[in-house]
């Protein structure tokens, strides 16, 4: 009887050191002195009779903590699937930073790579360009669509004039590009091209402007009052070859390289019988945000000035268009 009695005494010693369980949380007992497992629910000073002192429990609770320095991003910052397609986290908005190019804030590189639309392949019918825009992670920043009629795309060919829309991973239009119809060569330097770069659109961000010159590809990119940041130099021979084609992008003065615009090559299959273009843009860290979305329309020029076939399907390589 007296080792019933001792039984029973101390099954409730420890039944009133383990409370039961919130619901969704295994029932697993622990003794006095231990600490509370991780993920169990931990409840305010008093609420419990415990050791004098403590505050829940009787017992020692873990740190539930993140080591310094490091701050623990919210949910929305994550990186997120939509269409099967993973997106660039969406950044806090900045100030004195127009919406929507904050992620540019965040990179020092992009890697552009153009669609292959199978109605062109097999057609030759040009259709409007789209581009998927990336960060180094193969993450999506943005996405790009030439909005153009039938008639301007096919019979102006790389020359045309385009309006090329950006959107960032909310659907929000963010840049706009505008290339007026011009009609330049070397030949008659009167009417050279130019990108209007637009950031929220309406509102003109900056310009890129070919510059003329006897041999050698230039352009000059321009802010919102139209003065002169940065140049751009092409090779001499604009020609894809078993090579990466890289247009370097210099300070005014052009004594001093601050970035890149690289035109990777992508195989003799994918040069000869597609338009689709990948290239690479690289740029300080710190660079003006509204410069880097300027760089990203200078790359699309340049995509559609040397890049873009033809309508006999033959790649007018080093000609200006």
């Amino acid at each position: 009887m007296l080792f019933c009695r001792t039984i029973i005494s101390r099954s409730t010693a420890m039944q009133a050191h383990n409370p039961a369980p919130a619901p969704g949380f295994p029932n697993i007992s622990y003794a006095p002195g231990n600490q509370v497992p991780y993920g169990y629910p931990q409840h305010a000073p008093g609420s419990y009779q415990g050791v004098a002192g403590a505050e829940s429990y009787g017992f020692q609770v873990p740190a539930m903590g993140v080591p310094p320095g490091l701050a623990v991003p919210p949910i929305q910052n994550q990186p997120f699937v939509k269409e099967g397609t993973i997106w660039m986290p969406v950044p806090p908005p900045l100030p004195n930073c127009p919406p929507g190019l904050e992620y540019l804030t965040q990179i020092d590189q992009i890697l552009i790579h153009q669609q292959i639309e199978l109605l062109e392949i097999l057609t030759g019918f040009e259709t409007n360009n789209k581009y998927e825009i990336k960060n180094t992670l193969g993450q999506r920043v943005y996405f790009a669509a030439e909005d153009t009629d039938c008639c301007t795309r096919n019979c102006c060919g790389p020359s045309r004039p385009f309006t090329l829309r950006i959107i960032d991973n909310l659907g929000h239009e963010v840049i706009t590009l505008q290339r007026p119809l011009r009609c330049s060569s070397c030949c008659f330097p009167c009417c050279l091209q130019e990108l209007e770069v637009q950031a929220p659109p309406g509102t003109p961000v900056g310009y890129v402007v070919q510059n003329w010159h006897p041999c050698l590809p230039k352009f000059t990119i321009q802010n919102e009052k139209k003065m002169d940041i940065l140049k751009i130099i092409g090779p001499c021979v604009v020609c894809s070859c078993c090579e990466d084609i890289n247009f370097e992008v210099k300070s005014v003065d052009e004594t001093a390289t601050v970035g890149r615009i690289s035109k990777q090559w992508t195989g003799f299959v994918r040069e000869a019988f597609t338009d689709a273009d990948n290239f690479g843009i690289t740029f300080p860290m710190d660079l003006d945000v509204k410069m880097k979305a300027v760089m990203i329309g200078a790359c699309f020029l340049i995509d559609f000035m040397f890049f873009e076939h033809a309508g006999d399907k033959k790649q007018r390589a080093g000609v200006w268009q």
